[in-house]
């Protein structure tokens, strides 16, 4: 009997405080986790609006300082001997003249180049501030043709070129134009975006700054540590798709960044302003620590509610089970003392009422128990008699069968043997007579035939082996089909057993009935084989009685690969027994396999040769079908699989 468990596998307790948690802490922390995230990318937001409004303040500084490098340019033309030293292309002379103007307008670089844009000078401005010039003495230096090109047909060319020593050239070239309109040479402005440019706008604007260039190399930037990062490390932010606002950390304080696109004439390269994130982290972990402690509070307050709620109804829950579990060591009905007027105390009164009708209701089981035993026994004991007479039954007419098969051939080697004593007998005097009077044996031979003796003698011998064998096949097909000796599972012929019991029933088919065999290619199957030839010898010997006169009999087999879609893969046999005999109305063909009925008359039948061939059947993990028509004939199909499941150690033959 099995034991009754004394814990629980899952706790009431656990449930409730599970379920709880579910239904009110999980919600609660889900809003506010969704809060704080949500505040935190407003707080983004706000942030990233406040960036982009100062990065188009840079968008307009940049423009304002192209507008001031252009009113520069239009002053420097207009002046009479800038454009006579221009045409002449006196480079000293022009240096001498630019170089008050370097100082005066904040210019990195002033050139010159005449029509043909070969430069004939140039001012600029060294590391250090000190203005320097260059005129071209060996090596010509000619403007870019595409540029050139460019400003034939614009009044000039703004662009930015990205200088190795972290440092933004903002490039101005301008055509320069005699009194006729005719070009007389080019004027290349340059102003330097650099390490003091880019901090005067920090300054101005209270933001760390980055320059990069439109790939995402870092150019430029207002904090030295922007150096340091590997040259691909903003790369991923300048993807296309990308979010423009990022996270960095400078030397441990947040910053949140934003990149802005800008342009210089026909260049475009990009700055990212960042802001710092501390006081915002600082209200923002204030806030968190809110909603946290919030969240706890309430937790504590659910767990210790559930705490003493669940003790107050899960005591008598308890008290219920233990009393349970007691039950079958009890001699009498269990009760309980009923504590409280609740649900709780109605269950405990139905518990033992309950209690005293089980009670009673045992007493009387185990009396109906005892008759049943009585009874069932009294069963097996008739069905034993009932299964030992239909074996006898189908015995005696196998043994029938078997007899008259045997008696031919034994009747007429018996027959012969009379005539092959005869011609031993004369072969031997012969012999006899021929070693003592040669002279005498031609006539004796006249006498006794022996010409004749010679042409019969073999044709007795043939018979006689031919009856022999004939009797041998009988006694080994019939020794095949019980297979006394192999009562253990093994594999078998499905072809070679219908062949064999065909051989048994042939005493019965021959000269009336005509089989027919179709066989295709099958598996050997592993089975019980006297169980198997058992269900074979019920369905034909059926299939023979059910032919009333002459008529056929198909057998056909064929292998499955797949049955009902059944995981076993190794495969099923199928076997088709089907006859012209005069066939089964519907009503009949539903009891076939039902035990004890026959459609045979008294006497003749016990009607449990389909009912056991059935259970074989079942036993080796196949099934039998059946369908039949009035008039027409019977068709048995058995579906047998190649590897039956483990079968009962109870064998039905």
């Amino acid at each position: 009997m099995k034991t009754l468990r004394k814990k629980p596998k899952r706790s009431l307790r656990t449930i409730l405080i599970v379920w709880f948690v579910l239904f009110s802490v999980v919600p609660l922390a889900f809003v506010t986790g969704y809060s704080m995230l949500k505040y935190e990318k407003a707080i983004d937001h706000e942030l990233s609006q406040r960036l982009s409004g100062n990065a188009r303040e840079i968008d307009l500084v940049l423009s304002d300082l192209r507008a001031s490098m252009q009113q520069k340019r239009d002053k420097y033309v207009r002046d009479p001997s800038l454009v006579y030293h221009l045409t002449m292309g006196d480079g000293g002379t022009l240096r001498t003249i630019s170089s008050p103007w370097i100082k005066a307008d904040n210019l990195s670089s002033l050139t010159f180049f005449d029509r043909e844009g070969r430069m004939l000078a140039s001012v600029f401005k060294d590391d250090k501030d000190n203005v320097r010039s260059f005129v071209p003495v060996q090596d010509a230096v000619f403007l870019s043709a595409k540029y050139m090109a460019h400003v034939k047909d614009e009044k000039e060319i703004a662009l930015a070129e990205f200088g190795e020593n972290q440092k933004i050239n903002l490039i101005l070239i301008s055509k320069v134009s005699g009194s006729g309109g005719r070009t007389v040479g080019y004027l290349e402005q340059i102003v330097d975006l650099n390490k003091a440019f880019v901090g005067r706008l920090k300054n101005r604007l209270k933001l760390e700054l980055i320059f990069f260039k439109d790939s995402g190399q870092v150019v430029v930037a207002s904090h030295p540590d922007f150096y340091l990062y590997k040259k691909d490390f903003f790369r991923p932010y300048f993807r296309p798709g990308s979010e423009p606002f990022f996270d960095l950390t400078v030397r441990s304080n947040p910053y949140g960044f934003l990149i802005y696109p800008l342009n210089w004439g026909v260049t475009k390269f990009n700055v990212a302003l960042g802001a710092s994130k501390s006081e915002a982290k600082a209200v923002l972990k204030n806030v968190n620590y809110a909603f946290i402690t919030v969240v706890g509070a309430v937790v504590v307050l659910l767990i210790l509610t559930i705490l003493v709620t669940s003790s107050w109804v899960l005591k008598p829950l308890y008290e219920l089970v233990e009393a349970l579990q007691s039950f079958e060591s009890q001699e009498q009905a269990v009760t309980i003392p009923v504590k409280n007027d609740t649900e709780i105390g109605l269950l405990t009164e139905s518990f033992n009422e309950m209690s005293k009708k089980i009670w009673q209701a045992r007493s009387d089981l185990r009396k109906k128990i005892t008759e049943l035993e009585s009874a069932n026994k009294e069963l097996k004991d008739t069905q034993t008699k009932l299964v030992h007479s239909a074996k006898m039954v189908s015995l005696g007419q196998l043994v029938a069968g078997v007899a008259h098969e045997l008696n031919n051939p034994i009747g007429f080697i018996y027959s012969n043997m009379v005539h092959l004593k005869e011609y031993s007998e004369k072969l031997i005097e012969l012999a006899d007579v021929a070693e003592k009077n040669p002279a005498r044996l031609p006539a004796l031979k006249e006498e006794y035939e022996f010409d004749y003796i010679v042409k019969d003698l073999p044709k007795l011998v043939a018979s006689c082996q031919d009856g022999a064998r004939r009797t041998r096949d009988i006694v080994l097909g019939l020794r095949n089909f019980s297979r006394l000796e192999e009562a253990k599972l093994q594999e078998i012929d499905v072809h070679q057993s219908l062949d064999t019991t065909l051989n048994l029933l042939q005493g019965e088919i021959k000269n009336r009935i005509e089989i027919h065999r179709q066989y295709e290619p099958i598996p050997l199957i592993h089975c019980y084989a006297s169980q198997i030839n058992q269900v074979f010898m019920n369905i034909l010997s059926n299939a023979v009685q059910a032919i009333e006169g002459n008529g056929h009999i198909w057998i056909s087999t064929v292998a499955l690969k797949d049955y009902k879609g059944s995981k076993d893969k190794r495969g099923w046999v199928q076997v088709s027994i089907q006859d012209s005999g005069k066939g089964m109305s519907s009503e009949v063909l539903e009891k076939i396999f039902d035990p004890f009925f026959t459609t045979k008359g008294v006497g003749q039948g016990t009607g449990l040769g389909l009912s056991i061939s059935y259970g074989i059947i079942q036993n080796h993990g196949g099934e039998i079908q059946a369908r039949s028509e009035t008039g027409v004939g019977t068709e048995f199909i058995v579906i047998i699989p190649v590897y039956p499941p483990v079968l009962s150690e109870t064998k039905l033959s």
